[in-house]
């Protein structure tokens, strides 16, 4: 029952944090955005924009973007509800995405992990930045105490959105991961601690 009462809460805390979506924005240049969470009719423009972003900078998303088979298939896992997903619009074009993973039990329950991605053509213009900042809002609903974020060392971009919003070096490792092609990439792990309402204190049992 216990269990059961944490997941219904958890599920009451998201639902009110995604009733102020979608939102409207601006970045950096003035370029009207809107940000909303993923919904099912998104699936052809999602696939579209993954494959856009550079293959060094998908090493730790999880969907397998290059078959659009697998991904449909990906997309229609059970597992996808768990995952809060947050996609920036510049018109009917996807050009930013963010997933917060929280972990339901275990000794990480109050951290989870995000990760964020960008549209070349829409760099430096504040898109990682505005996202994060509206699923760091999300975390804090669903009691998160910690965030964490892995990156790879060329995500300069990235990386610097992230220290802006606090986020702090955690581990780096030179040369520990390894792309599609072999070829190795820094590791680095980043953190976040969240200052968590009171009324969310104590989520996670």
């Amino acid at each position: 029952m216990k269990k059961n009462k944490t997941v219904n809460d958890s599920t009451i805390r998201l639902e009110y944090a995604l009733e102020k979506f979608p939102v409207a924005s601006k970045l950096r240049d003035g370029t009207p955005v809107s940000i909303r969470p993923l919904a099912r009719r998104d699936e052809i423009r999602l696939h579209k924009f993954f494959v856009t972003v550079p293959e060094e900078e998908r090493l730790f998303i999880k969907p397998p973007i290059f078959d659009p088979t697998h991904f449909k298939a990906w997309f229609h896992h059970p597992d996808f509800a768990e995952n809060q997903v947050l996609l920036m619009w510049h018109g009917q074009k996807i050009i930013g995405e963010t997933t917060l993973h929280p972990r339901p039990g275990g000794w990480k329950r109050h951290i989870g992990l995000i990760t964020v991605l960008t549209h070349p053509n829409y760099r430096g213009r504040d898109v990682a930045k505005i996202l994060l900042t509206e699923q760091i809002e999300i975390a804090r609903a669903l009691g998160l105490s910690k965030l964490e974020c892995e990156v790879n060392g060329e995500r300069k971009v990235a990386i610097r959105a992230l220290e802006d919003l606090g986020f702090r070096y955690l581990m780096h490792q030179e040369d520990y991961v390894l792309d599609m092609k072999a070829v190795p990439h820094d590791y680095i792990l980043l953190g976040l601690d969240l200052k968590v309402d009171e009324e969310y204190a104590g989520v996670g049992g």
